[in-house]
């Protein structure tokens, strides 16, 4: 079975196109998160999800992951890579990734135009 692996740049992607960005501010984030965890940027990378659960009906799922799956979307930004499953990309696409740092929070946030009703915590969404 040969491994069906889509290379997409952050350069190539208008922001109107249906695939999933991730902020500058999340990209510094994530290069932190990867050195502390000792995940390797050439190899690894971030993997979004979404799984059943949560207030709302679906939860997202994003964890370090060190190397892409057969069939996984990866999105190249810079030096970080995102990996996205093909059905979670069903919900993903369009979405935006970004980390948010107040005095009240800290944390990524899922900006997902596919999203209906999400719950207070931002974690889960339908």
């Amino acid at each position: 079975m040969s491994a069906e692996l889509t290379v997409l740049n952050a350069e190539n992607l208008a922001p109107n196109q249906k695939g999933v960005q991730v902020t500058e501010r999340a990209i510094k984030r994530i290069r932190v998160a990867m050195a502390k965890e000792g995940i390797s940027p050439v190899e690894g990378g971030l993997r979004l999800g979404v799984q059943g659960g949560g207030c709302s009906g679906l939860s997202y799922n994003i964890r370090f992951d060190t190397q892409p799956r057969e069939r996984d979307r990866v999105y190249q930004f810079d030096d970080v890579r995102v990996f996205v499953d093909p059905k979670s990309f069903i919900y993903l696409h369009g979405m935006v990734l970004d980390y948010e740092e107040t005095l009240m929070r800290q944390g990524f946030n899922f900006i997902n135009p596919n999203s209906t009703k999400s719950c207070g915590c931002g974690s889960s969404f339908s």
